[in-house]
């Protein structure tokens, strides 16, 4: 597995890179501000980013801006956010539409070298790692409540939803219609009392809802 660290806190970034090329992933890039980010991932398309969301040189949403530039240009690619603190607005729009091979970390939270290294292999392999803390800010108890009254078919759909695959690729994978899938999907809506703001907010609260309860099982 390859990866470009992003940190501006020098120490940080190489006692990181140090403990991940000891544990056998390869470190192809590290670097400090946003920008620099973005040219390593473009210079060595690695498998897995990892950033932080306040870069410099403002320390606002360097970071997470270059993370969705790279969600938007490399689908394929993993990202991984490390923050000190839970950004509801940022954790959203970096998930977007799709919230597989990502991963959205408070730095407090990642306790050894081990589940760090976990983590960089769930998003590898296409999959969700958001923090309990962050997930829970993001839901309200009414959506975890809602869960159990879903459908066996709205369960299996949410669940598709959650792997990030569009209404068209639902309606394929399960033989039914698209119109059929974007039936189950308004049931979904309503069960989770989740209003109709912006449809891509609603595909992501959704999924995280699926996640926590998936982690809880």
């Amino acid at each position: 597995m390859r990866i470009v660290i992003a940190e501006d806190l020098v120490l940080l970034r190489q006692s990181m890179a140090r403990m991940l090329v000891a544990d056998g992933v390869e470190v192809v890039g590290q670097v400090g501000e946003a920008g620099a980010l973005v040219s390593a991932v473009v210079a060595e398309r690695p498998d897995v980013v990892v950033t932080d969301v306040r870069m410099p040189p403002s320390f606002t949403d360097e970071g997470a801006r270059a993370a969705m530039l790279i969600r938007s240009r490399f689908p394929d690619m993993g990202v991984v956010v490390l923050s000190h603190v839970i950004e509801p607005k940022v954790a959203l729009t970096l998930a977007g539409p799709r919230v597989d091979r990502f991963a959205y970390l408070l730095k407090d939270s990642v306790l050894g070298l081990e589940e760090f290294v976990g983590v960089l292999e769930t998003v590898h392999a296409g999959g969700t790692v958001i923090d309990e803390r962050v997930v829970s800010f993001l839901l309200d108890t009414a959506e975890h409540r809602s869960l159990g009254a879903l459908t066996a078919r709205e369960q299996e759909v949410l669940s598709l939803v959650a792997q990030g695959l569009s209404n068209g690729a639902i309606a394929r994978q399960l033989i039914v219609s698209e119109r059929t899938v974007d039936a189950h999907i308004r049931s979904v809506w309503v069960k989770l009392g989740l209003e109709p703001n912006a449809d891509e907010h609603r595909r992501v609260r959704a999924a995280l809802a699926w996640l926590q309860d998936a982690q809880r099982r």
